[in-house]
């Protein structure tokens, strides 16, 4: 039988008890009310009409008048229809003789005694009902008690049968869950010989059977592929752990699951102590594994080795059908590369400044040359001074390009921080730039508003990057056209300066690429091409100095480049 059915008949059960014990009580209710009914309707009934009978015969001492022998005659002819008692038929027949003779002898001495007779007639009628009444009061109080003790004896047998069914039923539905749950558990601690016997034919019994064969599929499926598991996990450790880089491997919730052995040194700690532990609670006492959770930077410095070593970090998200399911973090050493880094750093700082001063001394023996009081030079000769002018200058450029790039890579850039208005870095940039400007005739169209307020920066870098900008615009500009540079408020806090060129523009593509280093637009002319380092610097002396700076094109529109400072508080 199915849990339904028997919850069917179960239910059904007690619907019975229920309807029996309240098909008692309404026959008990019933027969109370008939025996009760039958005394008023019958028994009392008589009573009165004989007390009336009684009365009518009593109203006066002489022979019945006609209003009298009507009373009795309506009572007597009633109670002839009302018989109800043994002998109470006989009597009324004898009470109505009576009366007969009393309407028919009307002498008061006939009458006295014949009234008499009808007054012992009335009194035995109601005496005799009187008893009846007695008798079917005993009658209904005992139909009471015997339906008292039948409906309390239903009633405790159902609140028995309802009390054992409220104790023993839960205990059939809950005792098997309880059971299937422990064995749950255990399936979930990889223990799959479990197996449960629910010896009923209902759905607990399926649920066991079904479980059963789970169980046992489970256990060949793991026994089948635990070995091979394995060896591929082994083998997989086995990879990572020969791996020069360290690799620490996490979940979606941050539990470390792996970490090879040079992440373990790196750490200190060992795959034992990492492995299936929460990584911020190990971060908070371990700096390094803090620095991997939190940070962002692509490059770390971490003591290793008894020495400073340089460590790339690259986090890669781990994802299955579109979800992130963990993530794995790679520390690969560039000490070496960090070496060399900083070995050609210091080559060109050096080489940089060693060149300074040869390219100053042509310079000044450029300008002797050119002194009349030195002597004369013909027109071939002040062309080839012209040239070595141009090429020491362009040199010495250079130079101070790659001192700049040096100062920024080692990160010996000092900045001088003051406060000045926006107006004194433009009046020096467009004054150091006015020569080449007005060589190919190209007009600086300034708005720099005068109550615009102080900035806070350093004056020599950002008129450096200001002038850079503005020799840009003038190179990719046209003869003869038009550059704007304006200073305006840039949110409550900063300031922004902008250079617009109306040249030929730079292709999308390149804007993403302007301001790495060495880097050049593709045909650009020898005139236009620098060294493709002065938007590098420009871009380090704005943002150590709290700005930013962007670029906008559009070809045959020309190009805006831009910065911001941040006003003085």
């Amino acid at each position: 039988m199915t849990i339904k059915n028997k919850l069917r008949t179960g239910i059904g059960f007690l619907f019975v008890l229920a309807f029996i014990c309240c098909g008692l009580s309404i026959y008990f209710l019933n027969r109370l009310s008939a025996d009760a009914g039958g005394i008023l309707k019958n028994n009392y009934k008589t009573l009165q009409y004989g007390q009336k009978m009684l009365s009518a015969i009593d109203a006066g001492s002489g022979p019945l008048n006609k209003a009298q022998m009507q009373v009795i005659d309506d009572n007597l002819n009633r109670q002839k229809h009302n018989i109800t008692e043994p002998g109470e038929g006989r009597l009324t027949d004898s009470l109505s003789a009576v009366y007969e003779k009393i309407k028919l002898h009307q002498v008061a001495d006939q009458q006295a005694g014949l009234h008499a007779q009808a007054r012992q007639l009335i009194y035995s009628i109601m005496q005799l009902n009187m008893a009846a009444i007695d008798h079917k009061n005993e009658v209904a109080k005992g139909t009471a008690n015997r339906a008292t003790i039948l409906v309390a004896f239903c009633g405790a047998f159902l609140f028995l049968v309802a009390f054992s069914f409220a104790v023993n039923f839960p205990g059939y539905i809950a005792n098997p869950l309880k059971e299937l749950t422990g064995k749950i558990r255990e399936i979930s601690n990889r223990n799959y010989h479990q197996q449960i016997d629910f010896k009923s034919n209902d759905e607990f019994g399926e649920l066991g059977r079904a479980f059963n064969v789970m169980t046992k599929k489970l256990d060949e499926f793991e026994n089948s592929n635990l070995a091979s598991i394995l060896f591929e996990k082994q083998r997989i450790e086995t990879i990572i752990n020969t791996m020069h880089d360290a690799i620490v491997g996490l979940d979606e919730k941050l539990f470390i699951i792996f970490a090879n052995e040079v992440a373990c040194s790196l750490i200190g700690m060992s795959a034992e102590q990492l492995n299936g532990q929460y990584a911020p609670d190990i971060a908070m006492e371990n700096d390094l594994l803090r620095n991997l959770l939190v940070t962002d930077q692509p490059k770390l410095k971490i003591f290793a080795d008894n020495r400073e070593s340089f460590y790339s970090r690259e986090s890669l998200s781990v994802t299955s059908k579109g979800k992130v399911i963990g993530k794995v973090i790679i520390l690969k050493n560039i000490t070496e590369f960090q070496q060399l880094d900083e070995a050609k750093t210091n080559f060109i700082a050096t080489i940089s400044h060693e060149l300074k001063t040869p390219i100053s001394s042509i310079k000044m023996s450029l300008k002797l040359l050119e002194d009349a009081r030195i002597g004369s030079v013909n027109s071939e000769q002040r062309q080839l001074l012209e040239n070595i002018d141009d090429d020491a200058r362009r040199l010495l450029q250079i130079t101070g390009e790659l001192l700049d790039m040096a100062q920024v890579e080692t990160g010996k850039l000092q900045l001088n921080f003051g406060s000045t208005h926006p107006r004194n870095i433009v009046d020096y940039a467009v004054k150091a730039i006015k020569f080449t400007a007005d060589q190919k005739q190209v007009a600086i169209n300034v708005q720099c508003d005068e109550s615009l307020p102080y900035v806070h920066a350093d004056l020599d870098k950002t008129t450096w990057v200001l002038i850079n900008l503005l020799s840009n615009a003038i190179k990719y500009s046209h003869e003869k056209s038009v550059v704007e540079l304006v200073v305006k408020k840039y949110h409550s806090d900063e300031i922004e300066f902008s250079v617009q060129d109306h040249g030929k523009g730079i292709e999308e593509q390149y804007l993403s690429r302007l301001f790495e280093r060495y880097f050049k637009v593709p045909n650009a002319t020898a005139e236009q091409s620098g060294t493709g380092l002065g938007l590098a610097i420009a871009k380090d002396f704005i943002e150590a100095q709290s700005g930013k700076i962007s670029v906008d094109s559009e070809l045959g529109a020309g190009s805006r480049f831009a910065f911001t400072l941040k006003r003085e508080s």
